[in-house]
């Protein structure tokens, strides 16, 4: 297996106290206008997708679909987590630099 930039670079975010997870963190950050980019689960409900990429959409914040909720949780070191906002201008840019990366070599 090879090692996933995108969850590393999301642990040390979480290390230095950048991600705010869960839904109703998620939607705060984004909506205080702290949140530099968001993940969803790839098997959080339609729903929360739906409502996720309407609200970044709507903010201008950048949003990715990406792994699933256990493996989201478990890089940031919590449980399962469907949504997450990276608050760290810096390491949000870096982040979305590697999941373009992801994306494309898929």
């Amino acid at each position: 297996m090879k090692i996933d930039r995108v969850l590393s670079m999301l642990g040390i975010a979480a290390k230095s106290g950048s991600v705010a997870s869960g839904e109703f963190s998620t939607e705060k950050a984004v909506k205080e206008g702290k949140a530099y980019l968001v993940l969803v689960a790839s098997d959080a409900s339609d729903n929360t997708v739906k409502m996720f990429r309407n609200m970044t959409d709507f903010y201008r914040v950048p949003m990715y679909v990406y792994a699933d909720k256990e493996t989201l949780g478990h890089f940031i070191g919590k449980e399962f987590r469907a949504s997450l906002a990276v608050t760290n201008e810096g390491l949000a840019h870096a982040i979305e630099e590697k999941l373009k990366q992801a994306i494309t070599t898929e």
